[in-house]
């Protein structure tokens, strides 16, 4: 299909007249048009299409078809019926009211390019665009993030499971692209074995059992990996996706000993779960554990404004594997916001998202402050007469005094385990040992002196002062703020299904999350313009009656 350019997006006065008859007070639809204009072009998708070709319907409207499908959360095919049969959507789209729109399908191939092309930034952008040439969307002065889990589409599998599943898929593959070959070199068992997708409820129940059921799975997708690399074998087999999953799977989940037997491993054996694959059918899902929260998929981040009296549009969002720590999307989100110049002067964040370091990034490269509750110290030392904060520093001498006058003895630069600058500082045996507050002052008996571990200077103060800020009232009210990014999040979970991915692989589910931001931000954009006020946060009868102790 080629780009054909659809001209001035005039809408029809047919429409219009039957539009403004049925819906006298406007719709969603009809509003953003109207406040908006003609918010995709088809100029802006030309790199998409061929110049040459049959006609594609316009990319421009399929793209405003797509962030209003997921305003509603429709599947492709109703999606495709509202633009036939809705007034309002073809208001919208500039259409007349005779026009038939497209086949469903349509829908899929336009965001199989947009995939490609990575291109749905581009449209997430272009509604930002038109909020800040609207005059609705600034800088903002504060700014809050979250995240929540992403359930891949695939079934969630138990180690076992996993791997009879992924023998099943390449068994299957390799009956499709080679149905002769396999045949004369499968085990005549396995067309029972492997016919059916595995259940828990037919494995056996004892460990034992169990693991030797995966070991003899582990024999065989061995012996069938062998097969396909022998010299005979046609070299297109080995590089059958499901070929090279199965022998990811293996090395991740199988060990071949000193005689030649397949082992299955313990689970402290296998790979971290940032590598290790979780199902055969989507190999960019990982496992993951929030808290009391298991899941195999993705996660995803949302920045979204909360001044008072701007309306709150979602400004960034960041889809990531489901092992990413929050702490490191902190930085990547202030490098985004800086390149759209969205940056606020405050962001409002929970524990997970900050610590000294991001605290000091983002007031040097942004001059943004971080509010948010700080990890409190956990060390052996963090409570009594002689905790860390009981010890002064002298950063320009570079010495410690602790509460009964003796200096440090030791300061020297190094890095933790993970490798983040730090400084040790150890005082004197000769000081520790006969010390009466000894036994206060060093968590271990075997000890002899008193070793403390700082942050270089701005990220110690920096900590240090948010957890003296913390439980201010100041800080409490600045604070609250944040409870609304958990409104939204809860808004594009049950408009848009935000927690379960409609499509299989990172690109594609990152992509549904961008439409699914650009449609919260246009529905929030026609609540602004109708003057619907933003609604509190419910209360019950019961709650109200709460004591105030």
């Amino acid at each position: 299909m080629s780009l054909r350019p659809i001209g001035d997006g005039e809408i029809p006065a047919e429409t219009v007249r039957v539009a403004r008859a049925a819906f006298p007070k406007g719709s969603l639809a009809i509003r953003l048009r109207d406040e908006l204009g003609v918010l995709f072009r088809d100029e802006q998708f030309a790199d998409l299409f061929p110049t040459r070709g049959k006609p594609a319907w316009s990319p421009g409207r399929l793209a405003l078809v797509s962030v209003l499908q997921f305003t509603e959360g429709l599947p492709d095919r109703q999606a495709a019926l509202a633009v036939r049969a809705r007034i309002d959507w073809k208001y919208a789209l500039g259409l007349e009211l005779t026009d038939p729109g497209f086949d469903f399908s349509v829908l899929s191939e336009f965001r199989a390019r947009l995939v490609e092309a990575d291109a749905g930034q581009q449209i997430f952008d272009r509604v930002l665009e038109t909020a800040r040439q609207a005059g609705v969307l600034k800088a903002p002065g504060r700014a809050r993030t979250d995240s929540t889990h992403v359930l891949a589409a695939i079934r969630s599998l138990n180690r076992l499971e996993f791997v009879i599943e992924t023998m099943r898929a390449a068994l299957n593959a390799l009956a499709a692209a080679a149905p002769n070959w396999l045949t004369a070199h499968a085990d005549p068992a396995w067309f029972d074995r492997y016919a059916t997708r595995p259940e828990d409820y037919w494995l056996p129940s004892g460990q034992g059992k169990r693991t030797e059921l995966a070991e003899q799975t582990g024999r065989h997708g061995m012996r069938l990996l062998t097969d396909v690399h022998t010299p005979d074998a046609p070299i297109w087999l080995r590089e059958l996706p499901a070929v090279q999953i199965l022998r990811r799977a293996w090395v991740q989940q199988y060990v071949v000993d000193a005689e030649g037997e397949v082992q299955w491993r313990v689970p402290k054996a296998c790979p971290p779960g940032a590598l290790r694959l979780v199902s055969p059918y989507e190999t960019e899902a990982r496992a993951s554990v929030k808290r009391d929260i298991k899941w195999d998929g993705f996660k995803v981040h949302l920045t979204e404004t909360c001044d008072p009296d701007t309306p709150h549009l979602i400004t960034n969002v960041l889809t990531t594997d489901a092992t990413v720590q929050d702490i490191k999307a902190t930085d990547l989100i202030h490098d985004i916001l800086a390149a759209k110049d969205l940056l606020p002067g405050e962001h409002l964040l929970d524990a997970g998202y900050i610590d000294g370091p991001r605290i000091v990034t983002a007031a040097r490269d942004h001059g943004i402050t971080l509010t948010g509750p700080i990890a409190s110290d956990r060390s052996a030392q963090a409570t009594g007469p002689y905790n860390q904060a009981a010890f002064t520093v002298d950063w320009d001498a570079k010495t410690v005094t602790c509460p009964n006058g003796n200096t440090s003895r030791q300061w020297r630069d190094a890095f933790s385990i993970r490798d983040a600058p730090i400084i040790r500082i150890a005082f004197s045996p000769t000081d520790c040992r006969p010390c009466p507050a000894r036994p206060q002052c060093i968590s271990s008996n075997r000890a002899t002196k008193r070793e403390i571990t700082l942050r270089p200077r701005a990220e110690h103060e920096a900590i240090q002062q948010a957890r003296a800020a913390r439980g201010t009232p100041e800080w409490r009210e600045r604070y609250a703020a944040r409870n609304g990014i958990e409104g939204t999040i809860s808004h594009a979970v049950h408009t848009a299904g935000l927690r379960q991915s409609r499509y299989r692989g990172l690109a594609k589910t990152r992509l549904q999350h961008q439409l699914t931001a650009a449609a919260i931000n246009l529905a929030r954009l026609n609540a602004w313009t109708a003057d619907r006020p933003r609604a509190h946060t419910r209360t019950s009868h019961l709650a109200a009656l709460r004591p105030a102790g």
